[in-house]
């Protein structure tokens, strides 16, 4: 009965997706209402100690693959910005919100500066969710700084509530070390996963067994586990080896890409179920008048004044400081880091859980839906710019490739120049290598021999799956030892590439020897068949 609940749950979470970007509503708000309704029709749920050990996990994921995705070239120039916001800002906010709590709506001072800790950091998961899915290209590289900020922010948000939650239940320890642990260690720890990883997947190729994916995964666990248990700060690792690793070329990095998608697409509608699920309705509703009162005043007075002062020195523009205020929205990290306190097992006097639960439900309802109307009208789009560029899974998943080619003695090619090329297909020639120095191919450049011609153009990625396959030559297989013309392949059939052990890229001839081990590339097209002869096939096929 469980898996059908699953089912089901996976199914309108997906109606969700589509609602989502139809109208406008952010999915994550929906998957908490999702959770709730089914809390609602009795699908009872308590386990803290579970959704504590969900929330980790996907924490992890959503950390290690927002890292993975930030495209550092974009962020490079507001990464001053970004970093900027992601600590002070995140204190800034943090210590406004704890006082606004203690001073007027009475929580004692250090139970206000935990629930300001908690709510202090934005959710990457929202806005990357809404920038991607509305497409809001903004001016002057803000989606590139709100990408930076909401995925690099958090471990400074665990930080303080960690400090907080320690000072609250009496724990002797130094504050100052603490802090300097948990982002040296978090920062040491992420740099040397880095770079030891970057060095094995250099030397080493696991994308033949498809297993590039599970290295990945390995590795994000063992990197937060290490600097967990050196008292560092897990999530901080997690995201300087996803930069790491996002901006680095690896083979099956295109595998890879695909494969944390759905991942982590799966991890949020799990968490932001679970968390839904978790909440009663009733002591939701109770706590609604608080968390509105906390949800306003951050988006209205600290958020504002945490980006207006800490970003005076940059001189941004006063639209753009306005859109960066909006953007502040809080979500999964938050809840999660509610639950962690929860967990402590330390009584308080208010009900944490589903006051921050509140504050990410309204944050995300007001803020996510009216980021994409107030970039309109605050004129913060730019027709000239797309968004998807921030983000290195949609430079992974582009239309852009490249081809190389060596230019051999004897070739027709040897002394014409690059304009007289005249490509008959539409691609450019992008650069040109001669003896290890890279040539910027202008219109005058002489081509010679031995020259490496790298070709730009778009390239096509098999949508279906099933018209370029791959397969290796396997001993005493028919092929080996023959030639391509002598295969007598039908004609919907077409050898395309061939790879020898040793790397070499062979594009085939008639005469061309296949061998023993050799990787080939096919094209083979399914002709349409009618439905009598379709229905055959599929029954001489069993």
């Amino acid at each position: 009965m469980q898996y059908l609940i699953i089912g089901i749950i996976l199914v309108l979470a997906l109606l969700a997706i589509r609602l989502s970007n139809k109208h406008g509503i952010p999915a994550l708000l929906l998957f908490i209402v999702l959770g709730m309704g089914f809390g609602l029709l009795g699908l009872k749920f308590d386990n803290y100690e579970f959704a504590d050990g969900l929330a980790t996990v996907a924490l992890m994921v959503i950390m290690f693959y927002g890292g993975f995705g930030t495209n550092w070239n974009m962020a490079r120039p507001v990464a001053k910005e970004a970093i900027l916001l992601s600590s002070l800002g995140v204190v800034t906010t943090a210590l406004l919100t704890g006082l606004f709590c203690h001073l007027v709506l009475g929580f004692s001072l250090l139970e206000g500066m935990l629930i300001g800790s908690i709510v202090g950091s934005t959710d990457y998961a929202s806005v990357s969710n809404i920038l991607r899915s509305k497409n809001l290209n903004l001016k002057y590289g803000s989606a590139s700084l709100l990408e930076l900020e909401s995925g690099s922010n958090d471990p400074t948000a665990y930080t303080m509530t960690m400090v907080f939650l320690a000072v609250i239940m009496g724990k002797n320890l130094s504050v100052p070390l603490l802090i300097l642990s948990q982002v040296a260690i978090g920062l040491g720890v992420g740099f040397a996963a880095a770079f030891l990883l970057g060095k094995y997947l250099r030397r080493i190729n696991v994308q033949e067994d498809g297993l590039t994916a599970v290295l990945m995964a390995a590795a994000m666990l063992i990197t937060y586990a290490a600097a967990s248990l050196l008292d560092g700060n897990g999530y901080l690792a997690l995201y300087i080896l996803g930069i790491r690793l996002g901006n680095m070329e690896f083979k099956g990095k295109r595998d890879t890409v695909f494969f944390f998608d759905g991942f982590s697409e799966i991890m949020q509608i799990a968490l932001f179920f679970v968390l839904g699920l978790l909440s009663d309705f009733g002591r939701f509703v109770q706590a609604l008048p608080v968390a509105l009162a906390i949800m306003l005043f951050m988006t209205i007075l600290a958020r504002p004044l945490s980006v207006f002062g800490l970003m005076l020195p940059f001189k941004l523009q006063r639209n753009q400081l306005h859109m960066l205020s909006l953007a502040g929205i809080r979500g999964a990290a938050a809840i999660a880091f509610a639950i962690l306190v929860i967990n402590s097992g330390h009584p308080f006097a208010m009900d944490i859980y589903h006051i921050v639960f509140g504050i990410c439900v309204l944050s995300s309802l007001v803020q996510g839906s009216l980021m994409p109307p107030a970039a309109r009208k605050l004129a913060m789009l730019d027709p000239n710019d797309t968004v998807l560029q921030t983000f290195n899974y949609y430079q992974d998943k582009a239309e852009i490739g490249f081809l190389e080619t060596r230019i051999h003695e004897g070739s027709d090619l040897v002394g014409r120049q690059v304009r007289d090329l005249r490509l008959a297909f539409d691609f450019i020639v992008a650069k040109i290598e001669r003896q290890g120095h890279t040539i910027v191919p202008r219109g005058h450049v002489e081509l010679k021999a031995g020259d490496l011609i790298v070709l730009g153009g778009e390239k096509h990625f098999d949508l279906t799956g099933h018209d370029l396959t791959e397969f290796t030559i396997p001993p005493g297989h028919k092929w080996a030892g023959h030639m391509v013309k002598e295969l007598s392949l039908p004609p919907d059939s077409l050898v395309v590439m061939a790879q020898r052990d040793n790397g070499d890229i062979i594009v085939p001839l008639g005469d061309t020897l296949l061998m023993e081990g050799d990787k080939v590339i096919m094209l083979k097209v399914e002709q349409a068949a009618p439905p009598k002869a379709r229905r055959f096939q599929l029954r001489k096929r069993g």
